[in-house]
């Protein structure tokens, strides 16, 4: 199974690959829309902070926290393979740091995982039932199994989407997956 999922893997980054800047842009903002909209009426938000070619999530941060939104990030913990979380009412505290990901180090503000109401994730690949391929560390399934009770919503974009990716039984599903064509709500539910 993971041949298939490192095969599976390596065709998103490629999709994603050929996209142009201006296409990632122009779909980012396209989903940072239908974000904004799922979300409406959700007092706290845990949101990846983007790294490039990811889908953009800043325009979401910063509008979230003009919602008065209260915006968590994930922080890895590479010694423990968890994430921590910490609110980010300044993107400006943003800087780069494991595997190249924006996390407010040295600037944290401590968060609790039973306060997240919804997860905002990344997806290197999914399928039409809601199944997520990420990067392949299992950080955010592991924090979703210890956590269950947050909405899940995958983002990516739609030349990630495979036609079956392989579940195993620690990888959990999402509730809602946004690409720039539109939303998919999986599991019954979904904000």
């Amino acid at each position: 199974m993971s041949q298939t999922k490192a095969a599976l893997r390596l065709r998103a980054k490629e999709a994603r690959f050929l996209l142009s800047p201006s296409q990632l842009a122009e779909y980012s903002s396209s989903i940072t829309e239908r974000l904004l909209d799922l979300l409406d009426g959700f007092e706290t938000v845990m949101v990846y902070a983007a790294k490039a070619p990811e889908v953009e999530t800043s325009n979401l941060i910063a509008a979230l926290n003009r919602r008065g939104v209260r915006v968590v990030v994930p922080i890895i913990e590479r010694e423990t393979c968890g994430l921590r979380l910490s609110y980010l009412p300044d993107p400006g505290v943003l800087v780069p740091s494991t595997f190249g990901v924006p996390e407010p180090i040295g600037r944290e503000l401590p968060a609790r995982p039973e306060d997240v109401e919804v997860v905002v994730l990344p997806m290197l690949a999914f399928d039409a039932e809601g199944n997520r391929l990420g990067y392949g560390a299992g950080y955010y399934d592991r924090f979703l199994c210890r956590y269950p009770h947050p909405k899940k919503i995958g983002i990516a974009y739609s030349c990630q989407q495979a036609e079956c990716i392989p579940a195993e039984e620690n990888d959990v599903k999402m509730d809602c997956i946004v690409t720039e064509k539109g939303i998919n709500r999986h599991n019954g539910s979904g904000p």
